[in-house]
Parts: structure tokens; sequence; C-alpha cells
């Protein structure tokens, strides 16, 4: 199984820029390394890729990638691979910035993805930054704000969740990698008949696809506690999806072929589905999920 690979574990690394050979590639902003800046409260920085030779008037899908810990939205935008399969697909590569954090005696970029009480380890509302990130597309491209994909890495993964369970926004679908919603998980609303507790997200239904390693040592299906939190175990958090978007707790469809085992809750009473598909590697995007984010998507 073929995956990207990184300087260690966590660390998630891109080489090669796409740019535009189009007239508009010139002025286009946010591009090439130079990231556009929110300033103010809740601010930050993201970069864009845009399809390959876009005439600055067909409408784009915006496409959020969340970068892994210690990465970076530049490393993202510069991922020619990513962006030339998005770009074929109609969507602009959206790539955030997470906040700086001091980590084990060093300064790194990530997110910290779940709700954080009144010490936040994050000094900023990171789902209002995102949300202030989209306005700003918005405004300045011709998109299609109603089909609107979230995804991410790792560390970002857990941000794609976060966004999917807290942001109130409509979105297209969601497409975690090895990244789960992290603990605390929200607060239950009610127990089933057999006493146990009934948990759903703020944020609403969601069309939501989870891809994760079998072997991942780095987050773990069951999730690792680390210091004062917690990586969040990928079972709790697909149970939440699925009572938030009124599924129930048998599988409609198990399919156990090929690179990607997947495990699929359809017929939901939101409508709102949710995928789950294992691969047999560890830490990392495994060769593909790409393809099987945008099939389930459409």
């Amino acid at each position: 199984m073929a995956y990207f690979k990184y300087a260690f574990p966590s660390l998630l690394v891109f080489a090669g820029v796409v740019s535009t050979t189009s007239a508009v590639a010139a002025d286009l902003p946010c591009t090439n390394g130079s990231p556009c800046e929110l300033t103010g409260k809740n601010g930050g920085t993201y970069h864009l890729t845009f399809p390959k030779n876009w005439n600055g008037k067909q409408k784009l899908k915006p496409f959020v990638f969340f970068h892994g810990h210690n990465g970076s939205g530049k490393g993202i935008a510069r991922n020619k691979n990513l962006a030339k399969q998005l770009g074929k697909s109609g969507y602009l590569l959206i790539a955030p910035d997470g906040p700086m954090f001091t980590f084990r005696g060093r300064s790194s970029r990530g997110w910290a993805a779940r709700p954080e009480g009144n010490s936040p380890r994050g000094k900023r509302d990171d789902i209002a930054f995102v949300e202030r990130v989209l306005d700003d597309i918005n405004q300045r491209f011709p998109t299609i704000a109603k089909s609107t994909v979230l995804s991410g890495f790792s560390s970002g993964g857990s941000m794609a969740w976060y966004m999917a369970c807290y942001s109130t926004r409509h979105y297209a679908a969601i497409a975690a990698v090895a990244g789960g919603l992290r603990r605390p998980l929200p607060p239950k609303f009610d127990t089933d008949a057999t006493g146990a507790d009934l948990r759903k997200c703020p944020g609403g239904p969601r069309k939501m696809l989870h891809i994760h390693g079998f072997t991942d040592g780095q987050v773990p299906l069951e999730g690792r506690g680390i210091r004062a939190w917690h990586q969040g175990d990928v079972f709790e958090g697909l149970s939440v999806q699925r009572i938030t978007n009124q599924c129930g707790s048998k599988p409609v469809k198990i399919e156990a072929k090929g690179r990607f085992w997947c495990r699929d809750w359809s017929g939901c009473g939101s409508d709102q589905s949710v995928r789950f598909c294992l691969h047999s590697g560890g830490h990392g995007l495994p060769s593909g999920w790409l393809d099987q984010a945008l099939k389930w998507v459409k």
C-alpha cells in the first residue's frame, strides 16, 4: 500500500507547487506561499490552490483540508497531487493554518480540535476562524458554498470532526482521516433502554466519512491520553454521529474487499449518512483515500 512520506509519524510534509497557468494566475491572492491573513479576533492565515487553467469565472466548490500536527497550510497548498485531483473535480483547495502551541518544550503548529473550557490551549476560537476563512473566500471568488467539503489528516482529521460536531453551518460532507472526535464528547441528552448515555453533536446531522488505519499507533482507533487531554475513541465518535444523524446501530452495508473495508449507515432519519472505512496501514494518508472521499461525497 502506498503512502505519502513523513519526516516523523505526525508531521505532514508535501512537495511540489501547483500553480494556475491561465491569465488570471498572476493576480490570484493567497497562493504560491503568500497567505491571506484575517486580522482581529479569531484571525489567522490561509492558503489557496486553484484548479489549473481556471478562468476566474467558473464557480468552484470549496474543499478545506486541515494539516496535521506540526504541519502548515502552506505545505498542504503545495501538494500538487492533492490540488490536481481536487481541481479536476472542480474544487478550490483551502488550507488554513492552525495556531502555534508549545508542546513538549518546543513550538509547533496544530489544532486543539476540542472544547477547551476556561483555559484554552489555543488562543483563538478555531471554528470561528474557519468560518471567517470561508466567508472571506466566498466574497472574493465565485464559489458554490453549499458544496463545501471539510477534510484533514491526523490532528487535522480531528479538526474536521470538531467542525462537523460543533459548527452550526451547512457543509456538504466531512471526510476525516486518522483523527477522531476528541474528548470531551458532547454532553448526554438522554439514556437508551439499557441505560447507556446518548450524546449528539450540537451542530446537527452531517454526511460523515471516517478513514483510519487498522495498525495506526500514532492515533490508535481507541485514541490515547496525552497529558491532560485525549485523542478520542473513533468508535465513540461514530456512535455520536450516528445518534445525531438518527441512524440505526447496525450498518446497512458492510464491504470487505480491496484496499478499504467499509461500513455504511444510510437511510437515517436525517437523510445524512455515515461511512467508516479501515485500511491495513498505519498513520498515513493511504493511496486512494481521496478517490474514496470524492466518490462518496457525490
